[in-house]
């Protein structure tokens, strides 16, 4: 229960932050930036690495939960528990967002600004690049440690700068999950859904290709 209410927490601070700096972005007509937006999801996930990564692994996404599991570093037993404390999390982060600011359309919902094809490519290739990064740092299915926070960190802030005024730089099916469900924009959530948990197991072969043999796909040994 630590290891799902870590989750669940994590994942609510990282929406909360990420997905409120967006929505205080548009409510104060811009005072926080697009740079400031990504900075902000890139420091919340260092943040959250530091504070849970011991605990749970601070997956806080069920993408890259399914990657680990894909990879052999995960019990594919726990990932319905992960997958709904995570989900959990981020919806009550949106919704106290929408309790915070009711005026809101879409609290920092994902959306394709170019054709949803455009988007679809962006995500997958994001969410590996991302996935690719955490299996490299990360012990087993923990993402623990400086360094596991700084690259993980670093490497979330930088697809936000670059990607997230085409396709919002989800890369999270959660992160996606919760602003859409809580403001209604139904629209382009099959994209976000699919594109980052795709891309998130793409990246598993792409780690066995360039890892040591034994890095993935292995029998999953559970951690203490």
């Amino acid at each position: 229960m630590k290891r799902l209410l870590s989750e669940f927490l994590g994942t609510f601070v990282l929406v909360f932050a990420g997905t409120g700096a967006i929505v205080v972005d548009q409510s104060t007509g811009g005072t926080i930036g697009h740079v400031g937006v990504a900075l902000v999801f890139g420091l919340v996930v260092l943040a959250m690495i530091h504070t849970f990564g011991d605990v749970s692994g601070a997956h806080l996404n069920p993408a890259v939960t399914l990657g680990f599991a894909a990879a052999g570093r995960f019990p594919k037993a726990e990932i319905p528990g992960y997958l709904i404390a995570q989900s959990g999390g981020a919806i009550a982060a949106s919704a106290l967002l929408k309790l915070l600011f009711p005026s809101n359309l879409t609290l920092g919902a994902t959306l394709p600004a170019g054709s949803v094809s455009q988007s679809f490519i962006l995500e997958v290739v994001l969410t590996a690049i991302l996935m690719l990064v955490i299996l490299s740092v990360s012990t087993g299915a923990k993402e623990k440690g400086i360094t596991a926070g700084i690259a993980i960190g670093a490497v979330i802030a930088l697809e936000a700068m670059f990607a997230g005024p085409i396709c919002g730089a989800s890369m999270n099916p959660a992160r996606s999950l919760a602003p859409t469900l809580v403001s209604g924009n139904f629209q382009h959530l099959w994209l976000y859904l699919t594109a980052t948990i795709l891309g998130a197991l793409i990246a598993v072969p792409l780690c066995i290709g360039v890892r040591e043999p034994g890095c993935c796909g292995g029998k999953c040994v559970e951690e203490s």
